[in-house]
């Protein structure tokens, strides 16, 4: 059988397990150990030099377990299924979303070095770049979805910073706004910055898009991030992270994976392995089901914007055209600006009775939060205003529950919200 023919959806069933090797079992066991033995010290010794990246494998070369650290069975496997959906060459996998953020940026960046990101950025990521590699030495700088790559460009050798770019890093669809930024433009200006002695790398967080609905490596980004916690973990029981992309970058991550020490468990990838057996079909339910939802709420007198990718056509048309050139779905994120504050938008969110109040996204059940005052809390107000994280602003994540109960419980929960200029009128 030649599993190039194969589609990932059918590969995450079995691909990169040998039942022979574990008794037969037709699902991986948990290898829930901290070490293992090796055959003879030849072999102990081969393993740990390519494992500490004194040097390469050679042609041919199995590299085998040493500690659960630096590889385990269940990591592993894990990683040679998750990068299929991708197409990459190689994966990584962590203890959280945060932890492969975290080590990516540390890998590739050094003080004085210049980081450009997206805005907004999920906060926790901001959090990190802000409060922490800023205090280290490191120079950043953010552009906005508005912002032309001629722009960005511009202000880049205008800040007399752009010799010092070392990573683009950027969230496209943007956490919480839906706003699109053309990758392959990006892409196209890291290799403007790029010399032969300092490569500038293009890092996507694809959280909000996948690994099913869009593929920055395929647009030309170098490494590819998820909070595996969200579509991929997909049942708010797990916390992971993963990367993507060549086995060279990869490598370099993995050795630095191995001594910060922020691998994922055994059990971990275990549940991950399990929930990407069925991840192609719950986003696909999740997709349809936020379709629904989002044209309920852009026709509601309450709403007075829905940020959701297939409605950009009416608001931002050249956004909506870099969406359809590199996403298959919009997703089944909306965010929406309820007519109001946060009077209204509390009111709303203390109204739901089946969609539950809380933060993360992509799991089965519908969740949603207030951006503003919770996950971009951290962002100074001016910023957040600018980057449309209004004290209006609702985020949903919609799940595969019946969409006619999602909108039913989002319209009764509307109806709760009193707006003083629309009072009387509805």
């Amino acid at each position: 059988m030649n599993y190039r023919d194969l589609s990932p959806e059918t590969l995450m069933m079995g691909y990169g397990y040998n039942p022979e090797l574990s008794e037969g079992a037709i699902k991986c066991p948990i290898f829930q150990t901290s070490t293992f033995v090796f055959k003879t010290a030849e072999e102990g010794k081969a393993f740990f030099e390519v494992a500490y990246g004194l040097r390469t494998k050679r042609p041919d070369e199995k590299t085998g377990l040493i500690y659960s650290r630096l590889n385990n069975p269940d990591m592993e496997i894990l990683e040679e299924r998750l990068k299929l959906w991708d197409g990459a060459e190689a994966c990584a996998a962590f203890a959280s979303g945060m932890s492969a953020i975290a080590t990516v940026l540390l890998e590739f960046l050094k003080p004085g070095d210049l980081l450009l990101h997206s805005a907004p950025l999920y906060g926790g990521t901001h959090h990190l770049i802000h409060h922490f590699l800023a205090g280290y030495g490191i120079n950043i700088m953010s552009f906005t979805a508005d912002q032309t790559a001629d722009e960005i460009e511009e202000m880049l050798i205008d800040s007399g910073q752009h010799t010092r770019l070392r990573m683009i890093l950027m969230e496209t669809p943007a956490n919480p706004t839906n706003d699109i930024i053309d990758i392959e433009r990006m892409a196209e200006l890291a290799k403007r910055f790029s010399t032969p002695e300092n490569k500038v790398y293009l890092a996507v967080d694809n959280t909000y898009m996948g690994p099913l609905w869009q593929h920055p490596l395929k647009h030309g980004a170098d490494l590819v991030i998820y909070s595996a916690t969200k579509y991929i973990g997909g049942h708010s029981d797990v916390i992971a992270g993963a990367v993507v992309g060549s086995e060279e970058l990869i490598h370099r991550v993995k050795v630095l994976r191995t001594f910060l020490g922020n691998m994922i468990s055994p059990h971990s990838g275990w549940l991950l392995m399990r929930s990407l057996e069925t991840l192609k079909v719950r986003m696909e339910q999740q997709a349809l089901n936020a379709e629904e939802v989002a044209a309920f709420l852009h026709h509601h007198p309450k709403v007075t914007r829905v940020h959701y990718p297939l409605y950009l056509h009416e608001t931002d048309p050249e956004q909506y055209h870099i969406f359809k050139k590199q996403c298959s779905s919009s997703g089944a994120m909306v965010s929406f600006d309820i007519a109001g504050g946060e009077k209204e938008a509390f009111m709303f969110l203390n109204n739901l009775k089946l969609i539950k109040l809380a933060v993360s996204l992509g799991s089965t059940e519908s969740l949603a939060e207030h951006p503003a005052t919770m996950t971009h809390v951290d962002i100074p107000e001016e910023d957040r205003l600018q980057m449309k994280v209004t004290p209006s602003l609702v985020r949903i994540s919609v799940g595969i529950e019946n969409y006619k109960d999602i909108i039913w419980d989002i319209e009764q929960a509307l109806q709760k919200v009193k707006v003083p200029e629309l009072h009387g009128a509805l």
